[in-house]
């Protein structure tokens, strides 16, 4: 399946990343065939997986070589460390801020969500998130839903790693759309 021919999606991370929730997007859009990069302001990222920390994931490109107009797409995997810990980094809310900027379509699971809040650009959409971010993200002007899957003008979202084979499908599907231009009123 070439449906992501020529599209490149940039995932951000950090460590603490739930394992699942970077593995299986990032299989899923290779499989879509779009080249992903995995970029991270640090220098080595691990992921947590049953309670414990996972294998190291290779980074493909350090956040501060990074140029957000060279991506098609962005994806924020979740993990309640991941999130809280690239909220911090002014380089990484301003990298996602390009994308909502722009209109690129934008993917965010379980906690991911919770560093989105920093840009400021959530107010009036639509999402879902891991319960425990709900209000975070209805106090940022969010209209929160306990949905698997919300998509509003190329901003998908999703709760837990149960939702990812629709997360996954519903990001593809985006990414294959383009440029949100409803998005770009900011």
């Amino acid at each position: 399946m070439s449906r992501l021919k020529d599209k490149r999606v940039a995932i951000l991370t950090e460590t603490g990343f739930e394992e699942s929730e970077l593995k299986s997007p990032k299989q899923a859009l290779e499989e879509a065939g779009a080249t992903v990069h995995v970029i991270s302001p640090a220098s080595s990222i691990k992921g947590w997986k049953d309670g414990n920390w996972s294998d190291e994931v290779t980074i493909d490109k350090k956040l501060s070589d990074a140029n957000p107009d060279d991506y098609h797409a962005l994806f924020v995997p979740g993990g309640v460390i991941n999130p809280d810990k690239l909220r911090t980094h002014k380089n990484a809310v301003s990298f996602i801020k390009a994308f909502f900027e722009a209109g690129k379509p934008i993917g965010a699971i379980c906690h991911g969500p919770q560093v989105l809040i920093e840009t400021g650009a959530l107010e009036g959409r639509g999402m879902t998130s891991w319960p425990s971010i709900k209000t975070d993200l209805i106090n940022a002007g969010v209209n929160w839903t306990d949905s698997e899957c919300v998509c509003d003008s190329g901003l998908v979202t999703a709760r837990k790693p149960d939702d990812l084979p629709a997360f996954n499908k519903k990001l593809i599907e985006e990414i294959r759309e383009g440029v949100h231009q409803e998005q770009k009123t900011m």
